[in-house]
């Protein structure tokens, strides 16, 4: 089983991948991770919002940022404006707020959409992780480096793998449409 152990790790990676673009999605609710993508200008060096200030949730619709540096507040709201998020964010000269509107059931179901398509992307790399891993094993048992036998015992194990994170996949996205849907 040690031998898998590199696949189980991309495999592993992609579903984290795939987890943290569901947390970046917007569903009605205040989440700090829709910032994660951020980068604002500090010394030269683009910087996470989250490295450069202080994020909070203080209520279930409104993301409080209060930067270390104050003079990064204009640089923050503008990096806020220029991304895809969708929300104006608030600047009163300490903090910038984000206050997240209500989702219309319409909104909801096109998340619920979308959220759907990013499962299925993730399915296809696990797949394709396991469609190139399996290639791997028929080129050495094409080069009798190994039997058919180890051949047919890599592809269940694979299989197996494969099975388990597409699992975790849909697992997660039943977990983002409740949250969406009973906003």
């Amino acid at each position: 089983m040690s031998e898998y152990i590199e696949i189980e790790e991309k495999m592993k990676k992609s579903l984290n991948v795939y987890i943290e673009n569901l947390g970046a999605i917007r569903a009605g609710r205040a989440n700090p991770a829709i910032l994660n993508k951020l980068n604002v200008e500090y010394y030269g060096t683009p910087t996470p919002i989250n490295q450069v200030a202080s994020v909070s949730v203080p209520e279930a619709r409104l993301i409080v940022i209060q930067p270390w540096d104050k003079s990064l507040l204009k640089e923050i709201e503008k990096e806020i404006q220029k991304s895809d998020i969708g929300i104006n964010p608030i600047n009163d000269g300490n903090v910038i707020r984000l206050t997240f509107p209500e989702l219309t059931e319409d909104r909801r179901k096109e998340i619920a959409k979308d959220i759907k398509k990013i499962a299925e992307d993730a399915k296809i790399v696990i797949r394709n992780i396991r469609r190139d891993s399996i290639d791997v094993y028929k080129q050495k048992q094409k080069a009798s480096e190994i039997t058919e036998d180890d051949l047919r015992n890599a592809e269940d194990e694979i299989q197996k793998l494969t099975d388990k994170y597409t699992k975790q996949i849909d697992v997660e996205l039943e977990k983002k449409e409740k949250e969406i849907m009973s906003i």
